[in-house]
């Protein structure tokens, strides 16, 4: 297996981190890779920070597949790239799959991802698409910011409005940005596919 060049992990901050990793197999290989695929799933889970992973491929018969694992932030994708299953786990496929290709993406373009192609439980059959406009990004975001703002400020102002500005925004920024990242971007993203992908 080759080694491809990684950025280094402290320049990717407290983010969430998704990695992109392309390896090359042998077609007649799919039910081992599955295997493998599924064994390095499990494996991962166990890891505090752990998110989710997928693979995609471009068709039935391809020997590429783009595999994606997720992490809350870099320390825990740190944790789990240097722990010693992860070393076992990529051993047993050394001499049959082909590391070529690493990415790591944190920020909002993660947020763009079309969900349709990661697949975790069968075969993917579509090309994963580059990530939109970044100006397009931005009104996608502002739509979803601003109302959950005001609502959140406005629930604040009746209900902790005594309280100092400094914890207040705490809390309110602590409420609004898991309601963001995880529900309702996402949400707003997968309806907005149409012109952000156009």
């Amino acid at each position: 297996m080759s080694a491809p060049v990684r950025p280094p992990l402290d320049t990717l901050g407290t983010a969430p981190v998704t990695v992109s990793v392309t390896r090359h197999v042998d077609p007649s290989r799919t039910t081992e890779m599955l295997a493998w695929v599924q064994a390095g799933t499990s494996l991962a889970e166990r890891f505090e920070g752990f998110l989710g992973s997928g693979w995609v491929r471009p068709s039935e018969d391809s020997p590429e597949w783009h595999m994606l694992y997720r992490f809350a932030d870099a320390e825990s994708l740190a944790a789990w790239e240097a722990s010693p299953q992860r070393a076992w786990w990529l051993e047993a496929a050394q001499g049959q799959i082909e590391e070529t290709r690493v990415e790591r993406r944190t920020g909002i373009e993660g947020w763009f991802d079309e969900p349709a192609t990661v697949e975790s439980t069968a075969r993917a059959m579509v090309q994963q698409a580059p990530a939109p406009p970044r100006w397009k990004q931005m009104v996608v975001i502002f739509m979803v910011f601003l109302p959950l703002s005001l609502t959140a400020n406005w629930v604040a102002s009746h209900t902790i409005g005594d309280w100092h500005l400094v914890p207040r925004v705490v809390l309110v920024t602590t409420v609004m940005t898991p309601l963001m990242t995880y529900v309702f971007l996402p949400w707003v993203t997968r309806r907005m596919a149409w012109w952000l992908r156009r």
